[in-house]
């Protein structure tokens, strides 16, 4: 779940035939709090970090002192490190590559193998990196973030390191053929920093440059080319955008039949850009909306997915949001002005665009069909038309695209369900046959489980679909232990995932499940997400408390057996819920969150959000702001759930800022929390496996004393 995408104790009795109108947001008042804990924004100060050692402390001494913590915890460690694992396959320079880690293996190795090895039950794999052993050489905890490398297949790549699992990395150039970081070849100093080859020899990189060459976000605006042998401050600038941008970047375009754009993005805001096509005689602007994005090439054609309507300049027709449409390179290279797209894909009411990717000769696309996985196959005809063709995907699955293959037409697609271990499918884009090629082995005892999709309605009306995952016994009397989670924003789709740590931790155990598919997702386009913008956010707050609701009117739970858990954006969703319905649950675990909405555009990477969230230097969204901010919304009156809030001190996306901020006040206010901040991680559960073990187990293990005990 990430915000940056280039995603409960009851003190008040709640009768189970509540209507509707105890949906009614608890009273919130848009007058703004005195911010007393800024200090704690000093992110590795002195006085911060005894004020984290001393809640984590306390925190640690209480729930991993219960016996049901290490138990959770070795459990967990054993699934997170089970060699049975999936190992998720990359096309790679002929060859299979994976990123794995186990317990040999702390931070992980990048090791190798041909397809056909890959394709049996025990591949011969060859390590290339080793991350474990570049972290002892260097003394620096380094944390694998993947690899940036050169089209078609030469093997030159710029590996990505980051120091404890920041955004911020440090590059160095490898050569996937010989296995070694290359003798004075590239090196970029750690930065947020974007970077793109133009050919063996050329980079075109965007990253702080020195004073005044970062956005307000904390991300580069100033685009350089970079030859091999120069010094950085050689390098040439070639386009500049301004510090009131979210980001610029570049990015090579290729396919297989040797058609190159090299685009550069200037980020207007987390989803408007200007797109240009980098040339000899500069950029040149592409006259494309600001809410569409680029997805690769094939055929000479542009695949660009439009998220706002288009008419182009000089066209009778309009496109609709959500469709996916195709331009031919050589004609924007003529004319950017004047466009003249073919339509790819084109929404339905339920069904819509989710990822693409290509092959040689295919365009490789998924959707939703509400909120079901769908798979299809396109070709570009020589009529400038194109066909498709449906892959056989299972109903109540989500499917998504592994890796494809450019110099043939082979690619790998995962499918996932909450009680259906997760699987690989070979494919061929030109027979459309797919085959299984790897499935994981059942991780949990699934035998008594059953799902179903239900739907809620949300207080303007709008249905809100949810899953449920339940026990085939179950006793409609209130009293299951249900867990709920949810997103609701950035567009970004929540579906059915099999997860071993849930299954084993909490369905297992006797648990139940709630995914609930809200607004500011895009499991429904990009309307679903648009509904829930800005000061028309409460709508996405109002569905979850629907789904809720829901479950009560169903007698599946109540609002002593029901928590919630949500990260990053589904943190303040938490936040939200915590302060607007304390009466609704009985566990919060508040994840990486954002919860100062006041001053959200000032903490790390916060500004390059306002797309989403508003801003706090318009009135109308201030007061909008102030009113949901979980930070400022504490009332000492009011009697709330006893919350987990989790961090990590190197998240330097939303920072540690907000959980800290709003444990202090809660702690002000002497109301119960559990706080747990652990250093490494960046924005998530840990850097390594045992880290992301214990982090699960002490969530578990609260969820457990507040809705099984």
């Amino acid at each position: 779940m990430q915000i940056r995408c280039r995603k409960t104790v009851v003190l008040i009795a709640f009768a189970i035939a509540t209507t509707f109108a105890c949906l009614q947001v608890t009273a919130q008042t848009p007058t703004e709090q005195p911010d007393k804990y800024q200090w704690l924004e000093d992110v590795s100060g002195d006085k911060a970090m005894a004020w984290v050692n001393e809640e984590n402390a306390r925190s640690a001494k209480v729930l991993q002192a219960d016996p049901r913590y290490p138990v959770l915890a070795e459990t967990a460690l054993k699934v997170l490190e089970s060699p049975t694992r999936l190992p998720s396959p990359d096309f790679r320079v002929g060859e299979i590559y994976n990123t794995w880690q186990d317990a040999q293996h702390v931070r992980g190795i990048l090791r190798k193998t041909s397809l056909d090895s890959y394709l049996t039950d025990q591949p011969e794999w060859q390590t290339v990196i080793d991350y474990d052993a570049l972290a002892a050489k260097d003394n620096e905890k380094w944390v694998e973030k993947g690899l940036n490398c050169l089209y078609p297949g030469d093997g030159l790549c710029l590996v990505s390191l980051s120091a404890g699992g920041e955004d911020a990395d440090t590059l160095r150039e490898f050569d996937l053929k010989t296995g070694k970081f290359v003798e004075g070849g590239f090196v970029l100093p750690k930065s947020k920093q974007d970077v793109t080859w133009v050919d063996k020899d050329t980079l075109l990189v965007a990253r702080d440059w020195g004073e005044g060459t970062m956005t307000q976000s904390g991300y580069p605006f100033v685009v350089k080319l970079w030859k091999r042998g120069q010094s950085l401050a050689e390098a040439k600038e070639v386009y500049r955008g301004t510090s009131a941008d979210v980001e610029v970047g570049a990015t090579a375009i290729h396919d297989s039949h040797g058609h190159v754009a090299v685009v550069i993005d200037r980020g207007v805001n987390f989803f408007e850009r200007e797109t240009y096509l980098y040339t000899d005689s500069g950029p040149k602007k592409i006259f494309v909306p600001g809410k569409s994005q680029l997805h690769g090439m094939l055929d000479g054609m542009l695949i660009v997915e439009l998220n706002q309507d288009w008419k182009p300049e000089g066209l009778s027709r309009k496109f609709p949001q959500g469709s996916v449409v195709a331009l031919d390179l050589e004609a924007v290279k003529k004319d950017p002005v004047h466009l003249k797209p073919t339509v790819v894909f084109t929404p339905t009411s339920e069904e819509f665009f989710q990822e693409s990717a290509t092959t040689k000769d295919h365009l490789l696309l998924t959707t939703l069909d509400h909120v079901q996985g769908r798979a299809y196959i396109y070709t570009h005809e020589a009529n400038n038309t194109w066909t498709r063709k449906k892959l056989d995907i299972p109903d109540n699955f989500s499917v998504s695209i592994a890796t494809t293959n450019t110099s043939d037409n082979k690619f790998f697609l995962e499918t996932t369900g909450f009680l259906t271990p997760s699987s690989l499918l070979l494919g061929d884009a030109q027979s459309t046959n797919l085959k299984s090629a790897k499935t994981l082995p059942a991780q949990f005892d699934a035998s008594n489980l059953i799902v179903e999709q239900l739907q809620a309605t949300s207080k303007d009306g709008t249905k809100i679909p949810y899953f449920l995952v339940r026990h085939k016994d179950i006793k409609y009397d209130s009293s299951n232990p249900t867990l709920m989670n949810a997103y609701g924003g950035f567009q970004v789709s929540m579906t059915p995932l099999y997860n071993p740590i849930l299954g084993k931790l909490w369905l297992e155990r006797g648990g139940t499940f709630v995914l609930a598919n809200i607004r500011g997702g895009g499991e429904f386009g990009p309307a679903w997400h648009d509904a829930g913008l800005k000061i028309h956010r409460q709508r996405i707050y109002d569905d979850f408390a629907a789904v809720g609701q829901d479950l009560f009117t169903r007698k599946i739970t109540s609002p002593r057996r029901l928590g919630i858990v949500g990260g990053s954006n589904g943190g303040l969703l938490m936040g939200v819920e915590f302060t607007q319905h304390p009466e609704m649950w009985n566990a919060v675990v508040i994840q990486v969150p954002l919860l100062d909405m006041l001053r959200y555009e000032h903490i790390a990477a916060g500004a390059s959000w306002v797309g989403e969230y508003g801003t706090v230097t318009i009135p109308a969204e201030r007061k909008f702001l102030a009113s949901i901010s979980p930070y400022n919304q504490l009332n000492p009156n009011t009697n709330y759930p006893e919350p987990l809030i989790f961090t990590t001190t190197k998240d330097d996306r939303v920072g540690p800022v907000h959980a800290r901020k709003f444990a202090a006040r809660l702690e002000e206010l002497h109301k119960p929390f559990f706080y747990d901040e652990i250093v490494e991680g960046g924005h998530a559960a840990g850097a390594n496996l045992k880290e992301q073990a214990n982090t699960r187990a002490e969530q578990y293990t609260y969820l457990t004393r507040k809705l099984m005990d």
